[in-house]
């Protein structure tokens, strides 16, 4: 089965923090690839199929990767002041982030929220994490204006990428309030809301 993935080429003198499957973490990144994938994913090494999707890709260098069962060519785009989200809303399995503990061994079944952000400005590594974190409370908040009784996915992964702290000092701080934060908590929020709809 051919499916679809979507790739963003940053290039060299860009930095990544997210919780990719591949790539994830804080670091220089080249490439981000978000790959769809069949719903019941068989295969137990997510890291090395999207590694072999990059390859396929002409990815060369280091970067991240993500993967959902969503319809990638879905996917929604939303900017504010410079700041880029793109969310592929895959809301099939859905529920809250605090539940009862579960017996049930094995990864979840995908249904993938995939957000992936960019900023023009370099950031902190305290700030690329209060990024993560402010795009999240952003999906949440999407979602509930959407009217969905959830805070996301199982599986739901996100990537910051911003330039590289260089002559220009990095932004201290990206939480919802900050000046970059704030445009990409909009961002987002407005990226997953219209998903989110296309959805209902």
């Amino acid at each position: 089965m051919d499916l679809h993935h979507l790739v963003w080429r940053l290039g060299a003198g860009w930095r990544v923090c997210s919780s990719a499957v591949l790539g994830g973490g804080i670091g220089p990144r080249e490439w981000i690839l978000n790959a769809q994938v069949p719903g019941g994913y068989p295969r137990l090494d997510p890291d090395r199929h999207l590694a072999e999707i990059a390859a396929a890709e002409g990815l060369t260098g280091p970067g991240a990767g993500l993967m959902t069962a969503a319809d990638v060519t879905a996917h929604t785009r939303a900017t504010d002041g410079g700041a880029t989200a793109t969310a592929t809303c895959g809301l099939g399995v859905r529920g809250w982030a605090a539940v009862p503990a579960e017996g049930t061994p094995g990864p979840p079944p995908p249904g993938t929220i995939n957000i992936v952000v960019t900023l023009p400005v370099p950031l902190s590594d305290a700030a690329l994490v209060n990024a993560v974190a402010t795009a999240t409370e952003a999906k949440v908040q999407a979602l509930l204006d959407a009217g969905l009784d959830c805070s996301g996915t199982p599986t739901d992964a996100v990537c910051v990428a911003a330039p590289a702290p260089g002559p220009r000092p990095a932004e201290p701080f990206a939480g919802p309030r900050s000046r970059w934060g704030a445009r990409l908590a909009r961002a987002v929020h407005a990226a997953v809301l219209d998903g989110a709809r296309r959805q209902s």
